[in-house]
């Protein structure tokens, strides 16, 4: 069937502007204005509209996603007694819930410290606290005695589980110990149409907001379980890439038995066979996160007078490079997590290693991104890795605690995306959700004004200089996603031969700020077939 789409604008590169659309089946055939489209069966009046590509979520947690939209919310909190009333009351409302879980804490919330002891007596069951950055979990005595953490549990490789001067855990579980016991517990209790239904509600919400694809980052056995069983009882209107997570083990084979599972699976599952649901790559997190203090810094954090605990990458340099070289030989993409300077220099040196000698991008990725030097855009650009950037992280609501721990000089260089552009870096937008909000328009926002789409009434901004403009905005958060799993010969921008994947919207384009934060998702349309329309 072709459907005509009129009386629109519609973002592409067509030239005059163009202002229809023709879609037949699940592809584009047209792109023009109405006069000169080809006879259709159905007509669609876009009533002015501006019609954008589908969004592609560069970087973003399916499962946890999806179970958070059920959690106790703990982000409006400022403090440890908002923190302890919100959970009684999300408690009293939840009476026969097992467990308790809880999402959005900050570690500055509660002034860096979290012990069972400070939620013990809040009620009998488990309590789970993900924190907002999803690299720690807080949890009560009850839940650490659900997951079996003693005072004989070991540290995993690239974590720690925090403890009292008696050795006995404490409450904080974090980085690879959230990972590797934490999530799997969580996921174990939960039931396979529970896990079912967070992924279907995931999907729901992304739809809603305009989002045509998502790129899984920290995919393991659970995660392609669940959503290999959901596919095969139903369709999935989103398109998906996933990166496996590899996490820190004590030996190279250990190491490399967790690349060859991803291997494995992409042999199956890759863009050939199964463009729309593949194993796109590997995940590797190389460093922690800066309010935890556990970023990796080329310099100590400014509040301490010596180098911070944990302040050194997760990964030994060998290792990371053995996992690198063993993935990027059999086809698969690498992404690296690196948030502080020393992180993305170990990151970027990695990745040249596998670097291809006739110049053409393997595109590999580091995520995230947020300290650089500044050297390192050059270096992006030259070895053709894609900059991963979420700007909802940029968010100046969130960053208060920066110049204390950073210092002005290095916030100064935080979140430095326009750098990356000006050297020729390929960058790809995503939330990272559900470390911070899905919602496009609100990532659009933080990267074209620098300004808090928390407290859009605040004029505070971050490094202002270093911000997007709007149209590059927009395309790294569609092209560039695309582009960044090896997807743009098939979706991304709204051209002739491209799948019609795209979304209608209410918005204005030349306005910044409240424009953006205003914009409405009209309807969202998935292949050809209209997957979200809004009611209003």
């Amino acid at each position: 069937m072709k459907t005509l789409f009129h009386n629109g604008i519609i973002t592409s590169s067509a030239l005059p502007p163009a202002t229809s659309l023709v879609t037949e089946d699940d592809q584009i055939i047209y792109v023009g204005s109405k006069h000169d489209a080809p006879p259709t069966d159905e007509q669609v009046d876009l009533a002015g509209r501006r019609v954008l590509p589908g969004f592609i979520d560069g970087h973003m947690h399916l499962l946890l996603f999806g179970a958070s939209l059920s959690k106790i919310d703990l982000s409006p909190c400022k403090s440890l007694e908002d923190i302890r009333s919100t959970i009684k009351a999300g408690a009293a409302a939840r009476p026969s819930a097992p467990r308790l879980f809880c999402s959005g804490w900050m570690h500055s919330m509660t002034d860096n410290k979290a012990l069972a002891s400070m939620l013990d007596d809040l009620d009998p069951r488990p309590i789970f606290i993900d924190a907002k950055d999803l690299h720690s979990a807080w949890c009560n005595s009850t839940a650490l005695a659900d997951l079996g953490v003693t005072a004989a549990t070991p540290d995993p490789e690239g974590g720690s589980i925090s403890r009292d001067e008696a050795g006995n855990p404490s409450g904080l579980l974090s980085e690879s110990a959230a990972v590797t016991i934490v999530w799997p517990h969580v996921a174990k209790v939960a039931t396979a149409e529970e896990k079912r239904e967070f992924v279907r509600d995931a999907v729901r919400a992304y739809n809603a907001a305009g989002y045509t694809g998502m790129i899984e980052m920290a995919t393991d056995e659970n995660i392609w379980s669940v959503v290999c069983d959901l596919r095969e009882r139903e369709e999935v209107p989103i398109r998906l890439a996933m990166h496996w997570i590899i996490t820190p083990a004590a030996t190279e084979e250990a190491v490399l038995r967790q690349v060859d599972r991803a291997i494995e699976l992409h042999q199956t599952y890759n863009k050939t066979s199964s463009p729309d649901f593949r194993i796109a790559g590997i995940k590797l997190i190389c460093d922690g996160v800066v309010d935890a203090c556990t970023a990796a810094l080329l310099e100590p954090y400014s509040h301490n007078t010596e180098a911070s605990i944990n302040a050194s990458p997760l990964w030994d340099p060998a290792l990371l490079r053995a996992a690198v070289q063993r993935a990027d030989a059999a086809g698969l993409q690498c992404a690296l997590h690196a948030i502080g300077d020393a992180a993305v220099r170990l990151a970027i040196d990695t990745l040249e290693t596998v670097a291809p000698e006739d110049g053409i991008s393997k595109r590999h990725r580091i995520e995230h991104l947020e300290l650089t030097s500044p050297s390192d855009a050059a270096r992006l650009a030259s070895l053709g890795i894609t900059a991963s950037i979420q700007p909802v992280h940029a968010d100046p609501a969130i960053l208060r605690s920066w110049p204390r721990l950073l210092g002005p000089e290095r916030v100064a260089r935080a979140f430095a995306y326009r750098e990356f552009v000006e050297n020729g870096a390929k960058i790809a937008i995503g939330t990272d959700s559900p470390t911070a909000p899905h919602l496009p328009f609100r990532n659009l926002y933080t990267a074209t004004t620098r300004r808090s789409a928390r407290e859009p009434s605040s004029i505070e901004t971050v490094n202002e200089g270093f911000k997007l403009e709007l149209a590059q905005a927009v395309q790294a958060a569609t092209w560039g996603a695309a582009y960044s799993c090896f997807a743009d010969d098939v979706v991304g921008k709204l051209e002739v031969g491209k799948k019609a994947d795209f979304v209608i919207v209410e918005m204005g384009w030349e306005g910044e700020g409240k424009g953006l934060l205003d914009a409405r998702i009209v309807e969202t349309w998935f292949g050809g077939r209209r997957v979200f329309a809004d009611s209003a």
